[in-house]
């Protein structure tokens, strides 16, 4: 029997190379790309609110997407994380500049902005390191997003480089896969499961 713990270790090293490797060319192609797919989404164009992640560099870039989804009117919220807890909360952004070096050397907003109200028209951005081919995705190991998504009652969509997709990732009965994922090569969306 696998050692679950250790199969994700070893896919993060896996998909950190992969990423630390890329072309930086490459990478921004691949970033622009996964943009223009992200604002084509119908789904987009309803939100009224966009979750997202601030982008480090071996993540799809979030900072052009911000001032794009802010340039066309429409509200960003960021997460604030507190390792203590695990736990994060999003406050609503203006522009980058409301941004400042908080947990794990990420850009996080300052709390004395608009806590962000979640509602079923909102959109959240999730992070990982990859996603498989049923939205499932593996993060970075703490659980900040599994305790956010399991209250968010919108639409999730993961950004990840098809290099990093995987068929099948191991996951747990409470994970929560993604809506869409959008890739440098395609938009997927996963059938929501019947109850």
């Amino acid at each position: 029997m696998k050692n679950i713990r250790e199969v994700k270790k070893n896919l993060r090293v896996q998909c950190r190379r992969y990423r630390e490797q890329m072309d930086p060319e490459e990478k921004a192609r691949y970033d622009d790309v996964i943009l223009h797919r992200f604002l084509s989404l119908r789904e987009y164009r309803h939100a009224r609110m966009v979750f997202t992640y601030v982008s480090k560099p071996i993540e799809v870039d979030t900072a052009t997407l911000i001032r794009a989804v802010l340039a066309s009117g429409r509200k960003v919220a960021a997460p604030l994380c507190f390792p203590e807890t695990c736990g994060m909360k999003f406050y609503e952004i203006r522009s980058l500049e409301d941004l400042t070096v908080g947990s794990y050397g990420v850009l996080e907003p300052v709390p004395s902005g608009p806590h962000a109200e979640v509602s079923e028209r909102d959109l959240c951005v999730v992070p990982g390191f990859s996603f498989d081919s049923h939205g499932y995705r593996l993060g970075y190991g703490k659980g900040y997003y599994d305790r956010f998504l399991s209250d968010f009652q919108g639409i999730t969509i993961g950004l990840c480089y098809s290099g990093c997709v995987k068929a099948d990732l191991p996951h747990g009965y409470y994970d929560r896969p993604v809506n869409i994922l959008v890739t440098e090569k395609y938009i997927h969306r996963i059938p929501r499961k019947k109850i």
